[in-house]
């Protein structure tokens, strides 16, 4: 399952301000109009009204709220199994509002944890490479429970419990029940193939509010052939429809490759088949074993193909569905609406309105199974270890991670666009294909407004 979870994704679709009812946004509504203002011109920021008027109530694209779903999407379905039916709202709690007010620094809403790097499947694209097996030097029980008590000084994020396979460690249910008494959300970014009706009940009975599976292809023979194991899809799907008896809320994750970018709609129509609530699909990152399909990820043209292609489908989709790793999305979505004739606010567009592409060092991190703490799971740069620094100061003073904060340190094209508020670029894949995580996003074919050199 380390293929994609290792990024702001497997957020098993437990989804900041639109699952949360937050009223602040991700992105400032200042900094955004400075961002996006021609060369030389002020920006002026207008705040997005909240539907409802109050903290109470859900923004548009929830259910239950005023303003209707994303882009005018029918919601004839209603979603379960999410933290918005437990009223969770990440990094929303007092010790990150006090967090940031001290430091003016944002806590962290989603933490993505390798809680092991052993996996019963050898998938082609795996972030981790996880293998079966022991890894020597995974954080005990002990000194996961130690970081748990230091995140909750600072915030109160969604866990996403991953891995490897995190169904895989014995105590995942001890670290479960200890994430919900600091006050923090754990959900698991699993492959599915190990859900039995007894892992589920284990699930429900522990409060998992969703899972994520990655589902790559709409049948066996492909999916089990990417997946390096024969009946592994059938197992994953029969792992989802339990997970569904039981009351789970489910996420499909869809990575997207050259093998695969044709068959987009068939999995969104399997996802949706299956009732489950969110489809996610995800760009490939050229690390780990990834590497070695780096001549199967998809040009930038054919990125902008798929993007915009989901950004039509969601408008229709009765799923939670969005592209990740895909930062310039939020690009694309304001070009095709302005196009349209439609402005991306808050009440049409929900949280595509108000988060951004790139959350690593943001809003978002990932801490390895031998506690190295990275922006992402992708960026394979290791900013501190919380085996010998508290996991608060790595995200306070990591200089990696105040660089990423720094938009204006952004290079080439993307440091000029006028949309880096919104996008930012992808930086793992700066650094994978650069050697520098400021520099341009490889896989844009955009070019911005503002003239190279001049602002």
């Amino acid at each position: 399952m380390a293929d994609n979870v290792g990024n702001a994704d497997a957020r098993p679709d437990l989804e900041l301000e639109e699952e949360f009812g937050d009223e602040r946004p991700t992105i400032d509504e200042q900094e955004m109009a400075e961002a996006m203002a021609p060369c030389g011109a002020e920006g002026v920021g207008i705040p997005m009204s909240h539907p409802g008027g109050g903290s109470g109530g859900h923004p548009a694209g929830v259910p239950g709220g005023p303003g209707g779903h994303s882009a005018g999407a029918p919601m004839e379905r209603q979603r379960h199994g999410g933290a918005r039916s437990v009223g969770f709202r990440p990094g929303g709690g007092p010790q990150a509002l006090a967090y940031e007010e001290r430091t003016g620094i944002k806590a962290p809403r989603i933490i993505a944890w390798e809680i092991t790097r052993s996996c019963n499947l050898s998938c082609a694209h795996c972030r981790a490479a996880a293998e079966f097996g022991y890894y020597p030097g995974e954080l005990s029980l002990d000194e996961i429970k130690a970081v748990i008590d230091d995140i909750a000084t600072i915030s109160n994020p969604i866990l996403i419990l991953t891995g490897g396979e995190p169904l895989m460690r014995p105590d995942i249910w001890d670290i479960v029940d200890y994430a919900h008494e600091k006050g923090c959300m754990p959900v698991i970014g699993t492959n599915a193939t190990l859900i039995t009706d007894e892992i589920a009940a284990k699930m429900a009975e522990h409060k998992i509010p969703r899972i994520s599976v990655s589902i790559d292809f709409p049948t066996a023979e492909e999916h089990d052939a990417f997946r390096g194991q024969p009946g592994c899809f059938e197992a994953s799907i029969e792992g989802i429809k339990i997970a569904k008896r039981h009351g789970i809320g489910v996420q499909i994750n869809m990575t997207v490759t050259t093998l695969n970018h044709t068959k987009v709609a068939e999995v969104h129509d399997l996802a949706e088949s299956l009732g489950v609530d969110a489809f996610h699909i995800f760009m490939l990152v050229p690390t780990g074993r990834g590497a070695d399909l780096l001549d199967k990820e998809l040009p930038p043209e054919e990125y902008e193909r798929v993007l915009t292609w989901a950004y039509h489908r969601q408008k229709t989709s009765p799923l939670h569905f969005k592209p990740t790793d895909s930062p310039h999305y939020y690009r694309i979505i304001r070009q095709l609406a302005k196009a349209e004739g439609r402005k991306v606010t808050r009440e049409e567009y929900g949280l595509d309105a108000m988060t951004r592409g790139c959350l690593g060092g943001i809003t978002f991190c990932f801490i390895s199974h031998i506690g190295d703490v990275q922006p992402c799971g992708y960026f394979d740069m290791q900013l501190g270890n919380v085996k010998e620094q508290p996991f608060s100061k790595i995200w306070t003073e990591s200089p990696v991670f105040n660089d990423l904060r720094d938009y204006s340190k952004l290079k080439g094209k993307c440091g000029r666009c006028e949309y880096k508020a919104v996008c930012g670029g992808c930086r793992a894949r700066a650094l994978e294909i650069t050697g520098d995580y400021l520099e341009a996003e490889p896989y844009c074919v955009y070019e911005p407004k503002t003239p190279e050199g001049s602002c």
